[in-house]
């Protein structure tokens, strides 16, 4: 089966789907509100939950993504879980909003470097999850 027939979704933009992406927003963006609470930081403090989340959220998607290239899965897995659950829980948007409020009291330096630590362990991270889940694959016959 073809990469692109592997990635796709039953009836495309089906209610299954839709409603799959739905459960798993809700569930990933209930668990990001759940980090940021937990782990709240001062208005001129660097936002370690926002990284974290990102940076975590980022490596899951690199594992899944693997994963779901490698093997038949469920055809409503990625919906669920990719779409839905990691992008609910993972948050460039909060990223940007928090370079935004160090900005906006006086800490430009910072958010600059917020920024571009979350861009940067965020896309290394999920170029090591899927280079890690592609070799656990490729180790046990999967590939």
């Amino acid at each position: 089966m073809s990469p692109a027939a592997r990635r796709s979704e039953p009836g495309g933009r089906g209610p299954a789907v839709v409603a799959a992406v739905a459960a798993g927003g809700a569930v990933g963006a209930l668990a990001r509100y759940g980090v940021g609470q937990a782990w709240q930081h001062p208005p001129t403090g660097f936002p370690w939950s926002t990284v974290v989340v990102n940076v975590s959220g980022c490596l899951a998607i690199g594992v899944l993504m693997a994963w779901l290239f490698v093997g038949e899965r469920h055809p409503l897995l990625r919906p669920f879980v990719g779409v839905g659950i990691l992008g609910g829980y993972t948050t460039f948007s909060s990223s940007m909003a928090d370079s935004a409020a160090l900005v906006a009291v006086g800490r430009p330096a910072m958010a600059v470097i917020a920024a571009a630590v979350t861009w940067a362990l965020s896309l290394a991270a999920a170029f090591l999850g899927w280079r890690v889940a592609t070799a656990l694959a490729a180790s046990r016959g999967d590939a």
